[in-house]
């Protein structure tokens, strides 16, 4: 079994390779590896796909590495192997992305991603910091959670899903705010469970033993 961590020069990986190679060890979820060869993504057990930043230059960082996002969609949508998205990974799982210009994603999980706009003015954004999840529904990513749970972000954008049954999980920041999407062998999470702690390190071990 190997996870794989897609590098395509997007933030720096070190922390979220660490997290997962606990956990990894800690539940005997085999290798975790951290790599940009589509051939390896192709072959992999799991996928997680990263993001820091903004949505467009995500987008074409993974896109200018040479068959790296049809080594995904092969394992992700073919194979239906699981797959996790964070932050701006997660983000691109929507149609469009709206930050700067509007820029396609990869329309696995419909909707749009649109800036956050708190009713209160006096909230700043970026949402920076931790947040309680309020759980809207049942996932095996979030077994032994419970809402309330905190978790940590960093962002001034987020996912609108088009389906009700694609939202797993939301935060309040003076509107609802996506913390968590999915459908099928595929979840997002616009937190970073690698900083998150205990919180983010259950999910990390969820996600790592979830065979859907």
């Amino acid at each position: 079994m190997t996870t794989v961590i897609v590098d395509y020069e997007s933030g720096n990986l070190h922390s979220a390779e660490k997290a997962f190679q606990r956990m990894s060890q800690e539940v005997g979820a085999g290798a975790v590896t951290v790599t940009s060869d589509p051939d390896t993504v192709r072959r992999a057990t799991r996928v997680v796909l990263p993001g820091d930043g903004a949505f467009p230059a995500c987008r074409k960082e993974l896109f200018d590495h040479r068959g790296l996002f049809e080594a995904i969609e092969e394992a992700v949508i073919h194979a239906a192997r699981p797959f996790m998205g964070i932050c701006i990974g997660m983000q691109m799982l929507a149609d469009e992305g709206l930050e700067y210009a509007p820029t396609p994603g990869f329309g696995w999980i419909p909707g749009t991603v649109g800036p956050i706009q708190p009713a209160d003015p006096s909230m700043k954004v970026p949402h920076m910091g931790w947040n309680d999840l309020q759980i809207t529904q049942a996932h095996p990513v979030l077994d032994g959670l419970k809402t309330g749970d905190h978790a940590y972000f960093v962002h001034s954008y987020h996912v609108r899903v088009t389906d009700p049954a694609h939202l797993i999980a939301h935060v309040d920041y003076g509107e609802p705010v996506t913390a968590v999407i999915g459908r099928d062998n595929i979840v997002g999470t616009q937190f970073h469970p690698e900083k998150s702690q205990s919180t983010g390190l259950r999910i990390i071990s969820n996600f790592l033993r979830w065979s859907p």
